[in-house]
């Protein structure tokens, strides 16, 4: 009984001692959550930067982005003149050669041979010539003395005609052996760049099947064939005559090239011609182009893509692509209005080229669209802070045909 006692006497002691210490570290937790002195309380945060591009409306050229074939500027088949064994193949497969410069030689022996036989055969016309000359010219004075009869004199003259003619005949006949020797030696029609050889050593090839034996393509220059649906010409034509579109360029339309891989070829091209029929089967025009392509970047049959302007549009605007909504109830922007507050407005867009869109309706110059920094517009329509916006990889803002081109706020929102 005095142990119970005792233990409880020692409890109250606990109890009197720990209830004040726990009071004291109560008050001094909530001291630590009140705010600090000066704090006001449910300030609004500053206005977020967003980057926006400034409207300049000014003519814009419309870039149209078609499929194509290189074609070679010249083409030459090398082919077999004569009938003959290749002797010896000339030149170095895939080199530049000039025109004129042997490619082939073929065995030229018979041929050498026929000239020798149409060499002696003109000799002997030109002796038979000679002697019928002095048999006319001997019976001349007795004809005239009548001491041979005019039959006679008539028959050397006329004795005298033939030969003149087997000289003519063999003439001919040299001259015809003489190129047909020269054939032997098979040259470059054109100058270009040659292919593999079609034929070797020892293969007989044939006058009378044109036997080829390489080709030469001259591809310092080329064109580019492309297609473009009929559709869409009448369409340009249409908004040209009725100025909306302006005609681009006049008669020398400049053509880039997009090679496979995305790059462009360094120098344009210009547009030829466009074809004055429809395909039937496919409803496509054929356009063509002439490229330089002194580097060499552009083989003939390569697949590439051509870029031209065949139209201009008067105070048109580009936008990054990342600045328009595109929906099904239409295109919007949000523009900067009073008060720095963005608001959405309905625009409209023509085409994209260059990661742009080209806008035809719904700004004016001046208007501050928005570009980047959407994921900071926490409230729809509170306040912003407009700052340029800089494409990136961009040393400084530029300004476009529409606006200061750009990608992200140049700097971070005023303190």
């Amino acid at each position: 009984m005095q142990h119970t006692v005792a233990v409880g006497q020692f409890l109250s002691s606990v109890m009197r001692t720990a209830v004040p210490a726990l009071a004291a570290f109560a008050l001094a937790a909530c001291g630590a959550k009140e705010p600090a002195p000066g704090a006001a309380a449910g300030a609004m945060p500053p206005p977020p930067p967003v980057g926006v591009v400034t409207v300049a409306p000014k003519t814009v050229a419309l870039q149209t982005e078609l499929p194509g074939r290189v074609e070679a500027l010249r083409t030459a088949q090398v082919r077999s003149r004569v009938n003959g064994v290749v002797l010896k193949r000339q030149f170095s497969e895939g080199s530049e050669v000039r025109a004129g410069q042997p490619l082939f030689l073929i065995d030229p022996t018979p041929y050498q041979a026929a000239l020798d036989i149409a060499a002696a055969q003109l000799a002997r016309a030109r002796a038979g010539l000679a002697q019928a000359t002095v048999t006319a010219e001997r019976y001349k004075p007795l004809a005239e003395a009548r001491a041979i009869s005019q039959q006679d004199y008539a028959n050397a003259l006329a004795a005298q005609q033939l030969a003149a003619a087997d000289v003519a005949a063999g003439s001919a006949a040299v001259q015809a052996a003489r190129i047909n020797l020269g054939y032997t030696q098979v040259t470059a029609p054109i100058a270009g760049r040659i292919g593999r050889a079609l034929v070797t050593e020892g293969a007989l090839v044939s006058a009378a099947e044109a036997t080829q034996l390489a080709l030469v393509q001259q591809t310092n220059v080329v064109y580019v064939n492309f297609t473009q649906s009929s559709a869409e010409l009448l369409r340009l034509r249409k908004a040209i005559a009725a100025q909306q579109l302006r005609k681009a360029g006049g008669d020398a339309v400049a053509v880039q090239v997009v090679l496979e891989d995305g790059s462009l070829l360094p120098r344009p091209g210009k547009l030829l011609f466009s074809d004055l029929t429809v395909d039937a089967t496919t409803g496509q025009v054929t356009l063509r182009a002439e490229v330089p392509n002194a580097e060499g970047l552009l083989l003939p049959g390569q697949y590439v893509r051509v870029r031209l302007s065949q139209a201009e549009l008067p105070g048109g605007v580009l936008l990054p692509q990342q600045a328009v909504t595109r929906t099904q109830q239409g295109d919007t922007v949000l523009v900067v209005g009073e008060g720095n507050k963005p608001g959405p407005r309905p625009v409209k867009v023509r085409q994209g080229q260059d990661g742009q869109w080209v806008i035809t309706e719904g700004l004016s110059a001046g208007d501050k669209v928005i570009v980047d920094g959407f994921q900071k517009m926490f409230v729809p329509g509170a306040p912003v802070t407009p700052v340029p916006w800089t494409k990136p990889g961009a040393a400084v803002p530029a300004t476009g045909a529409s606006a200061v081109a750009a990608s992200g706020p140049a700097s971070a929102a005023p303190k």
